[in-house]
Formats: C-alpha cells, structure tokens, sequence
C-alpha cells in the first residue's frame, strides 16, 4: 500500500494559496478515484483509501505535517510514500520528482524528513521565487495570480497523471515521462 501526501495549510484562508499546491493535486486525485473517507482524529489529517493507496492531507500546518504523516505511515504499514509540495527552486509551472536529498528550506519537507526520513518521492511543483528574499513566507501563503491560475487545472492534472503512474510503476522512468522543465504560463 502507498501513502500519496499533499502538503499544505488547513482552512479557507490558505485554500488558494502556492503552499496548497499539494492539497489541489490530492483532491484531483480524490476526484478520479473511488476512495473513501478514513479519517481518524488521531492521524491530525483527511485521511482517505483506495485498495492500493491511502491519500493525506495533513492538518497539522506546514511546519508539522511530519506528525500526521509518520501516525498514518506507521497505522496503515504503507511501504511507499509520495509527498506532492510546492518548490520555490523551480520555476512556475514546472514539475519534477526526486527520491530523498535536502529540504531546501521547506519546513514541510524539514518535518517529514524528521519524522519518516528522507527516503520518499518528492513530486515538486515549482512555484518560482519572490523577487525579494525577504518576501517569501507572504509569496508562499499568496493565491496564484491571474496568469497563472489560467494554468493551474492543466498543471494539477498533469501532476495527477504522474502520481496515477508511480503507483503502478517505475517512479524513475514515470519522471522522465512527465517532467516538465517550464511552463508556458506567463509569471506576474
């Protein structure tokens, strides 16, 4: 069994946001799928199962998505993990994966790295930076702008489709398939 992660931020107010990246690919995902609703108070996440894969939005915020990640891992025995996030280092609109390796700062990879360790697919969504450094934490926890929102379900299914694919095969050769180095989309 798989365990598929979106990070993300619980309530409305983060709904739309860069951060929530994660969270949008995971309800396309439940959109498609026929899983059902297995949440538990005690895994601080909407939980839900397919046969094949349990699916998770932590709702612990960002910073600890490790705690609600490692309860469902460890309850459900998953002998996979894919966490979908969004990634500053890329550009908008971009989409690549990677097995363990740094954080970059992510605190939501920081806390999953400390509570499951490093050894687990990273579906990246690239978000691009801020043009000043110090305006990161209000870009992250911004809505898409216009430009980019035209591109969004486009971007959210395609994600969707590699994720589909990992679960059934070779993650390596499914990111080669499916990366995608630049958007189209313009960036405001």
């Amino acid at each position: 069994m798989k365990l598929i992660v979106g990070l993300g931020n619980p309530g409305n107010e983060y709904e739309t946001t860069r951060h929530n990246i994660g969270f949008m690919v995971i309800d396309e995902l439940l959109r498609r799928s026929s899983a059902q609703d297995v949440t538990k108070n005690s895994f601080n996440g909407n939980t839900y199962k397919t046969k094949t894969a349990i699916f998770l939005k932590p709702l612990t915020f960002m910073n600890l998505s490790g705690k609600s990640i490692s309860k469902v891992k460890n309850f459900y025995q998953t002998n996979q993990t894919i966490v979908i996030h969004d990634d500053l280092d890329l550009p908008f609109g971009s989409l690549r994966f990677k097995e363990a390796g740094g954080h970059g700062g992510h605190n939501g990879l920081k806390s999953t790295d400390g509570s499951i360790t490093k050894n687990y697919i990273r579906v990246r969504m690239g978000i691009g930076r801020p043009e000043n450094k110090g305006e990161v934490s209000s870009f992250v926890l911004s809505s898409f702008s216009n430009d980019e929102q035209a591109c969004l379900d486009e971007w959210i299914s395609k994600a969707a489709d590699a994720v589909e694919e990992i679960q059934v095969g070779d993650w390596e050769k499914v990111a080669s398939l499916h990366s995608i180095k630049k958007s189209k989309c313009k960036k405001n």
